[in-house]
């Protein structure tokens, strides 16, 4: 029995190699130069072409195909229709000019994964898109379809690898400039987690303030405590614009939080500073933080009503007496403002912090 294996053995070589060694090595080089290209043309030249009859030629039906290939004809058909594409770019002959157990020149195996898709989805809307979507990244569909059809995959991903979490908050970002119902159940799902509330708060906190001194380092104008727009000196300027420099030059990750207070607190101080010591801006800033708080005082009491009926349901014992003490301080106020409009006449010292703002502030905290 050994002798006669090995002289089995020995009538199975050619030229020292097995022959089903020597024809598995061919099949696999020309896969390897052909890639799908190799059994897209069995399908192409074996299957029926639509719009022939059945008995024209020698070909068969896309079931009868796969059931003869041990496949689905869902299958045979991807194979079917991505040859059908590359027929009419003039890649490959189309179906008619192929008859059974034809051999044809095929293209490099690279250029099959442009025509065919694995995945029946890629024929829906939402596996065109995804597909166009792919390519326009410059990734092949396959893979993008293969990640939509596995979200569970996607999720355990993003949870375990940072840089997976990173490129999904990226495509994210890029989608919610298109998507209005994303925006909202995002904005949704914030408002409902108190440590994203939180986060959203403290981005948007730092995001004013650094916006503050970009303000005043771009513009070369600052708005005073009371609200003035006024030129920004060249010390000032310059000291925005070298905090700014630094908030620029932080890296993605770098939290900016720490030195957005730390850039607004000093230009704020800055700003302060220079009202105060230039006498022209502190009283125009006086008179408009004087008129701010009229106008609020003025508004207050214009949306008051006094229906008799009202006051008696809502009157308390103390009511009468604040407006009475508000009215003496406003009386007050117009006099020394009377006396103000006077110049001839000396100015009478005023009784509630020498500033009349304080009796107007009141009245919006009443």
């Amino acid at each position: 029995m050994p002798a006669q294996e090995g002289q089995e053995s020995r009538e199975g070589l050619a030229g020292g190699v097995h022959e089903t060694v020597a024809r598995d090595a061919r099949d696999f080089g020309a896969y390897a130069r052909t890639g799908g290209w190799a059994f897209g043309l069995k399908v192409a030249r074996s299957v029926r072409p639509g719009g022939e009859a059945a008995g024209a030629s020698d070909k068969v039906s896309a079931k009868e195909f796969s059931e003869l290939a041990g496949c689905s004809a869902e299958r045979v058909m991807r194979y079917y229709k991505a040859w059908d594409r590359a027929a009419d770019d003039g890649l490959v002959p189309h179906f008619e000019a192929l008859a059974p157990g034809q051999d044809v020149e095929l293209p490099d195996a690279d250029v099959w994964l442009t025509y065919y898709v694995s995945r029946s989805s890629a024929s829906s809307v939402r596996g065109t898109a995804i597909s166009a979507a792919a390519e326009a990244e410059g990734i092949k569909p396959t893979k993008a379809l293969e990640v939509a059809e596995n979200p569970t995959a996607l999720r355990a991903a993003i949870l375990a690898d940072p840089s997976t979490a990173q490129a999904a908050r990226h495509a994210l970002l890029d989608r919610l400039k298109e998507d209005p119902e994303l925006q909202t159940e995002l904005a949704r799902d914030i408002a409902r987690t108190d440590e994203l509330k939180k986060a959203v708060a403290s981005e948007s906190r730092a995001a004013d303030r650094i916006g503050y001194v970009r303000q005043i380092a771009e513009t070369g104008e600052f708005k005073s405590p009371a609200g003035q727009t006024l030129d920004a000196p060249a010390e000032l300027r310059a000291e925005a614009e070298r905090h700014l420099s630094l908030i620029d030059e932080l890296d993605d990750d770098e939290d900016a939080g720490e030195w957005a207070g730390e850039a607004y607190d000093t230009i704020k101080g800055l700003v302060v500073e220079t009202v105060e010591t230039d006498p022209e801006l502190r009283v125009q800033e006086r008179r408009t933080k004087f008129y701010s708080s009229l106008q609020k005082a003025t508004k207050v009491f214009e949306e008051l009503t006094f229906d008799d009926a009202e006051m008696d349901d809502i009157f308390e014992d103390d009511m009468l007496q604040r407006l009475e003490e508000l009215q003496a301080a406003l009386g007050t106020c117009i006099t020394a403002l009377r006396r103000a409009s006077e110049p001839a006449a000396p100015a009478a010292p005023v009784t509630f912090d020498d500033d009349p703002a304080t009796v107007v502030n009141a009245v919006g905290t009443e």
